[in-house]
């Protein structure tokens, strides 16, 4: 798509010179995610054993109710011996949640489920060693088992489980419709400081989650000053080296971890850094408009000739002054939060009109779906929309079906009587449509009368 020979983007700009690429970000944090999925060898193995327990888990209903089942019992006994309360919303019946290959927040719910059904999943492979009919399941439970008992596999679920949640409430928020690139910018910037953080003080917060969780499901915790032989390289491992797990876990797991998703967080959004994101970021109404900058403001407007001329160049930088000066002085604003409520309050005080240039940038701004899942929604419609028995389906008939099918929820308030009245008068026809209530009630008579 983003080809600048034959992709989509030079189809664009082939149409609109001065339109902007710019990523999805929902989709670009899935990539940093799915990169360090990828990136490091001990995640790559520990989401394939994740995958392979949920699939032999729930590959059967019958073995869903065994789950199930061994859950309940654990919860009914939990509450027996008063280690758990019960009320409204809590302990409710559950399963594996079944991860998605393109959207890795879905991951995050699996391995919460994963950490808090632990004892009942080790249950319902114990069952499925037992009793599995073929021997190829009954030598993968029992691997499984093994592989859930070892420490590097509980030390990758919590530090995995902790990361993931760090980017699933961003996620969250990339795809909500509502969100803006300023609120998008700060929430990206928030996340990258996180990281930070985590990688400087949450070894010990992890190490700490990892070994209680040991101790209480009974996995033998190991001694981080204690020697082990270099995996992966055969060659360093035929002349005996070794390390010790400290620097296995701290060096080749954790750090190189959050490392490849702060260096993929860079890589993915550099967009956020460039000239033309980083001017919208100066329309920020936040904080008594603290971040305004004229003259960022003034190469906003550069890079949209079409939109300003030469003559509204010259006026725009007075304009520019004179509105900071109004709005920062006005109580109308002091409660305005985002680029959207800021376009609403200058319509509404009618300042619109008053600094015109002004409000053309904002709209601009507003323009720009960066932060929003609204672009891939639309391509994903286009797949639904555009089958194979409609592949000759003109441009203006796939763009009137995709209007109708993305705003549903409006044109479901629209009543099919005023759709087909306003069909009958676009042009003289040869017959008149009867009305919607008068066919069917006309249906209503015919049946009664052939009854």
């Amino acid at each position: 798509m983003r080809g600048e020979f034959n992709g989509l983007k030079a189809l664009i700009l082939q149409e609109n010179p001065y339109a902007m690429y710019i990523h999805c970000f929902a989709h670009q944090l899935q990539l940093v995610i799915v990169a360090v999925a990828k990136g490091n060898i001990i995640v790559s193995e520990f989401f394939v054993y994740v995958s392979m327990i949920v699939n032999l888990t729930g590959v059967s209903c019958k073995r869903r109710d065994q789950l199930r089942q061994i859950e309940h019992d654990k919860i009914v006994t939990l509450l027996d011996s008063g280690d758990i309360i019960s009320g409204k919303g809590k302990n409710q019946e559950t399963s594996l949640a079944r991860p998605g290959d393109t959207r890795w927040g879905s991951h995050y719910l699996t391995l919460l489920r994963l950490s808090s059904m632990w004892a009942s999943v080790i249950g319902i492979l114990g069952n499925i060693q037992d009793d599995a009919s073929t021997s190829d399941n009954r030598g993968m439970a029992r691997g499984l088992i093994d592989r859930m008992n070892d420490y590097e596999f509980v030390f990758a679920l919590h530090l995995m489980k902790y990361l993931l949640g760090i980017t699933n409430d961003l996620s969250l928020v990339l795809q909500q419709r509502d969100q803006n690139i300023v609120q998008a910018m700060s929430l990206i910037d928030t996340m990258k400081s996180q990281l930070q953080d985590f990688r400087e003080e949450g070894w010990q917060i992890i190490l700490d989650e990892v070994n209680n969780f040991c101790e209480l499901n009974m996995i033998p915790v190991i001694d981080m000053e204690d020697s082990i032989a270099i995996r992966g390289n055969a060659r360093r491992s035929r002349r005996g080296q070794t390390i010790t797990n400290f620097h296995h876990y701290r060096v080749e797991i954790f750090c190189e971890v959050v490392d490849l998703i702060i260096q993929e967080m860079n890589n993915r959004f550099s967009e956020v850094s460039t000239e033309l994101l980083s001017c919208i970021a100066c329309l920020d109404p936040k904080s008594s408009f603290s971040q305004f900058n004229v003259q960022k403001l003034l190469r906003l407007a550069d890079l949209y000739p079409e939109d300003f001329s030469s003559n509204d160049y010259l006026y725009l930088e007075s304009q520019l002054r004179n509105y900071i000066y109004n709005v920062q002085r006005d109580p109308q604003f002091s409660e305005v939060g985002d680029l959207g409520s800021l376009a609403q309050q200058m319509v509404k005080t009618g300042k619109n009109t008053v600094f015109p240039l002004v409000y053309r940038l904002i709209q601009l701004a507003l323009v720009l779906p960066v932060a929003t899942a609204s672009v891939e929604r639309v391509f994903s419609a286009m797949n639904i929309v555009k089958t194979d028995l409609r592949n000759k389906m003109g441009d203006e008939w796939m763009n009137d079906c995709l209007v109708v099918y993305i705003e549903k929820d409006i044109f479901a308030t629209i009543e099919n009587e005023q759709i087909l009245q306003r069909f009958q008068r676009m042009k003289t026809r040869r017959m008149q449509l009867p009305p919607l209530r008068y066919s069917s009630a006309t249906t209503t008579n015919t049946s009664s009368v052939n009854q």
